[in-house]
């Protein structure tokens, strides 16, 4: 690491961002993950997979033994040939689903498609997410960010797990929510992301008391500074230099980090007891 804490060369992309495009390019456990028949016969739907943590939780399910369902917008589409290739090489079936989540005709068919064509569903992953931190505070935050923000982080998320329940409660399944260290340490730049991301936090330990007499798991991780494409395509290059130095142990994570969180709490041996917590991958930064 260099005197300035510079983690990164300076690089910006528009948004939603793409890998190929990134310096370096993020490890997703291409090389690295095992699994470990954790998984085996599983069906998972995880949201926004074609690139960075999603990427890395669609490999880490496939290795485990998991079919996997994904979406990603269409303009995302070269990360998700990438992402289904990657499954597929795993020696599981894929489903990569190209559709915007904002409205809650495309989350229900979002369900409905992998229960269909991947027969059930024991997994959901409600992963995607978005945020924009290069403007300057409230003032500069137009509707049409504020929109996008809530309704891809907190309305897809509660029409997905509306629409999945019945099937998780035929399977016993799980959810698991994408929160963040927003929610413990927001940022000004980002106070309305940072703000789903807190109600991620009480979404899921609310429905873990819900569907609990269900045997429906419902938890949640929360990541911190994290390389994938989000962080070019939504940040100032100054910031992206510098993007993980803040953290106790210095530096960002890679995805494949925080793929093996959700491993387990999708684990039904090893997670069996776990339900209603949020687990944090934060390099040391608090998440209590």
């Amino acid at each position: 690491m260099s005197d300035d804490n510079t983690q990164f060369p300076a690089q910006q992309q528009e948004p939603p961002g793409l890998t190929g495009e990134m310096d370096p390019l993020p490890d997703h456990g291409e090389s690295s993950y095992q699994g470990h028949g954790r998984l085996d016969g599983k069906v998972a739907l995880i949201t926004g997979a074609d690139s960075g943590i999603g990427r890395a939780v669609a490999i880490a399910y496939a290795r485990e033994g998991a079919d996997v369902a994904f979406t990603y917008l269409p303009e995302e589409e070269p990360d998700a040939q990438e992402t289904s290739k990657l499954v597929e090489d795993a020696g599981r079936t894929v489903l990569a689903i190209p559709i915007d989540l904002r409205e809650r005709e495309a989350c229900d068919e979002v369900v409905e498609r992998t229960v269909q064509e991947l027969g059930g569903l024991d997994i959901l992953v409600n992963n995607a997410g978005y945020q924009f931190a290069r403007d300057k505070g409230l003032t500069d935050m137009d509707d049409e960010r504020i929109d996008r923000t809530f309704k891809t982080n907190l309305y897809a998320l509660l029409w997905l797990t509306r629409a999945a329940v019945p099937h998780l409660k035929k399977s016993n399944g799980c959810v698991i929510n994408n929160a963040s260290i927003q929610a413990y340490e927001p940022s000004t730049s980002l106070l309305d992301y940072a703000a789903t991301k807190a109600a991620i936090n009480n979404f899921t330990v609310n429905l873990a008391a819900e569907l609990g007499p269900d045997g429906i798991r419902v938890n949640a991780v929360a990541p911190g500074p994290i390389w994938t494409p989000l962080q070019p395509a939504t940040q100032a290059p100054e910031k992206v230099q510098k993007f993980g130095a803040n953290t106790p142990l210095g530096r960002a994570g890679q995805p494949a980090e925080v793929a093996p969180a959700f491993v387990f709490l999708a684990s039904p041996a090893e997670a069996s007891y776990v339900s209603g917590t949020v687990l944090g991958v934060t390099g040391g930064r608090p998440v209590f």
